[in-house]
Parts: C-alpha cells; structure tokens; sequence
C-alpha cells in the first residue's frame, strides 16, 4: 500500500459510498498517528495520519477461518488497498478460555494466503486486542470515576432476571449506586484477584429502561481466572467483547469498523464507551483535564454476512463435524474452512473474484454455492495446464500396433495459451481408456467407440473396434481394436477419415496409477438443518469416492499443491498433505461444470 490518490473503485457499495464521502468532507482528516496504537496523548505526538483509511480484520484465534471469513478479509483489505489505506490484522483475545496460539498461526497463514499483507508505509499493521489490557483497565477506572460504571455483585441469573425483556424495562442492580470510592476500591479488588470468579462483574450504567437491550447497563469487565495464550497468568479479570472493540478501535486510529449485522444492536453501545472516553475527565479524577481518546473517532458500519448454500459456517457444527469425526480435520476439503478449501485446491484468485462478485449489502439473502464453484472455474480454466488421467480404466488393445514400440503423440499444455508449448504422451499397443467411452448396446447419441464403430483417439490415430472381452460377471474388462496409421493428429492424413467420437486415453505400459479423491459437497441439501432437522442428517455420503485412476507419466512429478485440468474430469489438485516425491495424491477441486443443477 501507500499514499498515493486512492483509485477509482471497479464496483461501488453503500460502504465505498460512505469512505467516498468521508474523504471528500474530510471528515478523518485531523487524524495523527505516532507509529503504533496508543490513546490521545500518544497519538497527538505523531505527524498527520499518511492513511486516508484505516479499517481492520479482528477475528477471535479461536477457531481456523472459514469461507465466511474470507468475504470479510475480501472486504477490509481490498478497500484499505482501494483508498490509499492500511488494514490491521487484530486479534480480539479477550477470552483466554478459547484462544490457542494455533489459531493466531492459522489465521496469520490464511490471510497471506488469500494475498493479503498488514505492512504498510514502512510498520506492520498486526495487533493483540491483550497488549491494550492496561490502557481498558484505566479506561475503565475513568468511566468508574465519571460516575458511568459500577461493581455489580448479583448472581448471573439475578442480573438476567431483572435486565427485562423486549417488552419489559429492566430493573436497577441493589449494587448500581455505590459510591465512586467503593466502585473503585472493588474493581481493584477484582484485579487483585481477592473475588472469586463469577462473584463480581463491572457494569456501565446507562439505561435499565432503553428499548434498546444492549444499553441495560452492560457488563464491561468480569473475574476469569484462566492462562492467556499472549499475557499468560498476568490478568485474572478480562474485558468484555463489546466493551473492548470500540477501545480497541480508537487506539489504532480505526475509520470505518465494518461489522456483519449481527452487531447493528451493539452499535449503540459502541458509541457511548467512545464518546465517554473521549470527554473530558470530571473534577473527581484531579487536575489532569486531557481526554483518553481525541476525535474523529471511529464508526462502526454493518453489512451482511455470507450466507452460502449447502455449507454450515456455524463454529459449533464446525467443531461438530471435527469432534465426531464426520471429516478428517479442520484442513478436510470439504469443509468450508480456508484451510480445507486450499488443500481441495481453491484459489485465493477465486475467493477474490466470489468476494467482488457476491458484493456487499445491508440486505440478508443467500448465495449459491454455484457462484464460488464458477469463480474456482474462471480461475482454473485460465491457470491450470491440462493433462490426460483415466478414471474409471479399461484395457483398449490395438491388435495392429507393433509389440514393445512407443510412439511420441503431442498433447499443447493449454489450448489457450500456445507459448506453454506440448509435451510428449507416449503412444503404445496397449492403452487405458474411460469405461464409459465403450458401450456394447450404445444409447441413441452415443458417438464413442462401439463394437465395429470408429473413433480418434486424442492427440493419436483413428481405431475401429473390433471385439471386447467379458468377466465372469459380465462386466467388459478389455476392448480391442485396430489403428488406421495414416491418420494420425497433425499429420496430412488425419483428416482422410471423418469421426464423430474423440476419447481420452494414456499408455498402459507408461501410465502412473495414482490415488485420486473425488470430493463433492459435504451436505445433499441446500440449507442443511433447515426446520427441525438435525443437520447432520443432511450429509452427502458421497462426498468423497476414493479411486485408483491411471494418469499420464508426466503427473507422477506433480508438486504439491500444483493444480491441473483433467480433461474432461474437471480440476485437480496434488494434495499438499499426503503427497510425496514421485507419488502425488490428488484432489478433485471442481468438475468442469456444475453436476448439482436440477
């Protein structure tokens, strides 16, 4: 990134409308920032803010990012690129009982991989919500000190009961007017770890009356006695999640905090912890008068989040779906995390390109699987080379061909793209094909090989059937034919002889018998769960079909995580996990068209 004049956005959203805006009123022009997060004081020392935007990507290390994630990272950092801005990776780990530093790796890992980077103008831009603990324990003190804070000691249970209902105002705690100086002396206690866990939480006072549930004084601070994965056993008290964003925003000079809908009710809530922080300290904390966050301050915007069919992004049945060993990992293919979608052989190009195609709206609705599956299409048809593989083999015999010769066919690389140049398919006597491509009673339509029927063989001669073998069970197990030698592709002669049918095949004596795993959706129904249904009842028990396929030799070199088209199969990719040197494993990433259309 860097400071240039913003370019013009490809697609505009209510979300550019409002950064256009913003930067045409300057209305985050008086912004400064001194190198790193810090409160008014810090940030006042520093030069104007080279940033015309800053926005973030904050997710919670407690679980691996998803396709759901994916849209958002699309969204924060593609506009912070947009507008001559920086994107910040914060961790928001605020709960120490389900973060791991396994996740903070996975998600740093994911993001770079979705081509994605937080340095710019000369710093890295990657934040833990826990190294601003201090500044919200002092934020919190003043908002005790402004009389907009107290320590309620009602039971859990207690303090739902008289919070209300959507109907129904709440009820003031018996504890909400202590004294400031008791307010103060409890909240130290609590930090000191003298209050067992659960005894005690912090609470903003606002409104026990609001419409508005989320401002019935809030708890902003609660005792948790639990090892933190960045500030190990420092802390026995932890900030509430919505206490802390706002916080954590304004320290790092954060524009426009983007939020799925979900957090709309919150945005209330956002704004009151901001702007008290940023008042003026009253006559009670002594003479200091400077404010602890200076304006503009941040505001929070909401869009809405992924809602893809035949997936479920719920971390629950996530954990679900892993504990219970219905796939194999949080890397499966065919789970919808990013992990799994790269090691099926879904493309960070693809995921940018669903990300601008999708678009961002305040309206819920749900997108196609479809839509992703074509993006992986669009990309892949444009990047892969196209090799030949045989999946469902049967011997074809030429009967006419000479014994132990090999013969050089010329396969191009890709068809659109002739600088790739071919590579050579060995041609011998004895090769595999499709079992589909023979039929002994052919369907009307049917332009394959047929007995006494003729047809080319890709990049090779024309042949005509001539028999076939059966097994005991009546199964066709062997086909033979003969070649026709002047009619080979790229020779003068190969178009002497007109035929309807072009099937696929490799050499049998050359050909790399590989293990190739047929992934499709995890779930058969659109919305799985939908009603009352378990949504487990909706997996697809044919989501995976484990095969031995007979390749070209040139794939037994396939690197893993190197992507190809199989003609007429769709795109594979070798396994970036179970692949080995001269033994690639491969995934089916997508077929060549959509198989799920009704």
């Amino acid at each position: 990134m860097s400071s240039e004049k913003p370019t013009i956005p490809a697609a505009s959203n209510f979300i550019r409308g409002i950064i256009d805006r913003d930067l045409a009123q300057g209305t985050n022009a008086s912004r400064h920032w001194a190198g790193s997060p810090g409160d008014a004081t810090h940030q006042a020392t520093g030069a104007p803010d080279p940033a015309k935007i800053r926005t973030r990507f904050p997710p919670e290390p407690n679980g691996y990012l998803h396709i759901g994630h994916a849209k958002s990272i699309c969204l924060n950092f593609g506009l912070a690129r947009d507008y001559a801005g920086v994107c910040h990776l914060r961790f928001d780990d605020t709960n120490p009982e389900k973060e791991e530093q396994e996740y903070v790796d996975s998600i740093i890992e994911m993001v770079k991989w979705l081509g994605f980077g937080w340095d710019a103008f000369g710093k890295s831009h990657l934040y833990y919500a826990s190294n601003y603990f201090d500044f919200m324990y002092r934020a919190a003190e003043a908002l005790i000190n402004a009389g907009l804070a107290f320590v309620d000691q009602q039971s859990a249970d207690e303090m739902r009961i008289t919070r209300g209902t959507l109907t129904e105002a709440g009820k003031n705690s018996p504890w909400r007017d202590r004294s400031i100086v008791e307010n103060l002396q409890l909240f130290h206690e609590m930090r000191e770890g003298k209050h067992a866990d659960g005894s005690m939480v912090l609470r903003a006072k606002i409104d026990m009356a609001s419409p508005n549930i989320n401002m019935r004084d809030p708890a902003i601070y609660r005792i948790k006695r639990a090892h933190h994965h960045n500030t190990g056993d420092t802390w026995c008290i932890y900030p509430m999640y919505t206490y802390a964003h706002p916080v954590e925003d304004a320290l790092e000079q954060i524009t426009h905090s983007i939020c799925t809908l979900e957090f709309e009710d919150q945005r209330p809530f956002y704004d009151w912890v901001l702007e008290r922080l940023a008042e003026p300290p009253t006559e009670a904390v002594g003479a200091n008068k400077q404010a602890l966050l200076a304006h503009p301050l941040p505001k929070q915007y909401e869009f809405a989040r992924l809602n893809l069919t035949y997936v479920v992004l719920s971390k629950r049945k996530l954990i679900q779906l892993v504990e219970d060993k219905h796939v194999s990992g949080w890397d499966d293919p065919r789970l919808p995390t990013l992990a799994g979608a790269r090691r099926r052989g879904y493309t960070p190009e693809g995921f940018r390109m669903f990300a601008d195609r999708i678009g961002v709206s305040k309206a819920d609705s749900w997108i196609e699987y479809t839509i992703l599956e074509d993006c992986m299409r669009e990309v892949l048809n444009e990047a892969s080379e196209r090799r030949i593989a045989v999946l469902d083999p049967i011997k074809l015999v030429i009967d006419n061909y000479t014994d132990n010769k090999t013969e050089d066919c010329f396969a191009p690389n890709h068809p659109q793209k002739p600088e790739l140049g071919k590579r050579v398919v060995p041609l011998t006597k004895e090769l595999w094909i499709e079992r589909e491509d023979f039929e002994e009673t052919p369907p009307k339509g049917f332009f394959r090989l047929v007995p006494d029927g003729m047809v080319r063989l890709r990049y090779g001669y024309v042949v005509k059937c001539t028999s076939f073998e059966k097994d005991a069970a009546g199964k066709v197990t062997t086909v033979h034919c003969e070649y026709l030698p002047d009619t080979k592709s790229g020779t003068p002669g190969a178009d002497a002889i007109k035929v309807k049918g072009n099937i696929h095949w490799v050499s049998a004596q050359h050909a790399y018998a590989a293990e190739v795993r047929l992934y499709d959706r995890l779930f058969k129904e659109a919305h799985p769960g939908s009603g009352d249904n378990d949504f487990l009842d909706d997996l697809n028990p044919n989501s995976v079909k484990l095969i031995t396929a007979q390749l070209e030799p040139s794939l037994k070199g396939a690197k893993p995580a190197e992507t190809f088209q199989f003609e007429r199969h769709g795109y594979f990719v070798a396994d970036r996990k179970d692949s080995v040197a001269d033994k690639p494993v491969f995934n089916r990433t997508v077929t060549l068209r959509d198989a799920w259309q009704k």
